[in-house]
């Protein structure tokens, strides 16, 4: 059955929208092209098209060349310190949180990594107690996706003295359990890490790499992983779209 007529393209938006976020269309599959949801809805294709225009705006549909316009809603990730346990990060041989995470919603994790070594930023040698200035650090670079949604993009910064010639610098995702996974079994267990949330807008670099609008806003982690002893032996910088992650912390109060 369609919907009645003479709906204006806000109302329209708010109809697809829900159905989105119910599952009748899920992530990444195709969305239905203009002219069946103009029959559908009993509205013209312009209105159509300006209620489409609302959804990619949101991050909830995004057209792609030569596959129509595909559903790139997800339900936004919880970011939270459990998502750092063990038993989180290598659950079902899980490669770290996000592949977990990811999996949990019932899609498929991919990783797109580039790895080198180069001088890090100094704040970020000032973190690592590095000389800056210097090629002293490893990187890596990755591009994460669900279901070939592009939804994170990472910067994980090692000391070099203890990533030069292990499994972090090879171009691959890591053994179960990702990053922390692997400096554990190096001898670098990390026991303690801090964060700091920034909101703004991303990069022209970073909006394509997501493929997301300018306009849109992300929110930057950055993530220091630190031992027993206190050494930082990890800094990772995340940058995901704001749609796509809830931030929650519990915390003693005094």
């Amino acid at each position: 059955m369609g919907y009645p007529s003479k709906l204006g393209f806000r109302q329209i938006a708010a109809q697809m929208r829900e159905e989105i976020v119910s599952g009748v269309y899920p992530p990444a599959t195709v969305f239905p092209a203009e002219p069946v949801l103009a029959e559908r809805y009993g509205a013209s294709r312009s209105l159509v098209n300006r209620a489409m225009q609302v959804l990619a705006a949101e991050g909830m549909i995004r057209p792609r060349q030569g596959r129509g316009t595909m559903v790139t809603y997800i339900p936004p990730m919880l970011h939270s310190p459990a998502r750092y346990s063990r038993e989180v990060r290598e659950s079902g041989q899980a490669r770290g949180a996000f592949d977990a995470e990811v999996r949990a919603a019932g899609l498929e994790p991919q990783h797109e990594i580039t790895t080198e070594r180069a001088i890090p930023p100094d704040e970020v040698a000032d973190v690592l107690g590095l000389t800056r200035g210097e090629e002293n650090a490893l990187v890596r670079r990755r591009r994460l996706l669900a279901s070939g949604i592009p939804v994170r993009l990472n910067a994980s910064w090692f000391p070099l003295s203890i990533a030069e010639g292990t499994v972090l610098e090879e171009a691959g995702p890591v053994i179960h359990g990702g990053v922390k996974s692997a400096l554990a079994e190096l001898g670098y267990p990390q026991t303690e890490a801090t964060e700091r949330v920034i909101v703004r807008p991303p990069t022209e670099v970073e909006a394509d790499a997501l493929e997301i609008s300018p306009e849109r806003t992300v929110f930057e982690i950055i993530h220091v992983g630190r031992t027993e002893g206190g050494q930082a032996v990890e800094v990772t910088i995340t940058v995901t779209p704001a749609h796509y992650l809830v931030i929650e912390n519990t915390f003693p109060l005094a």
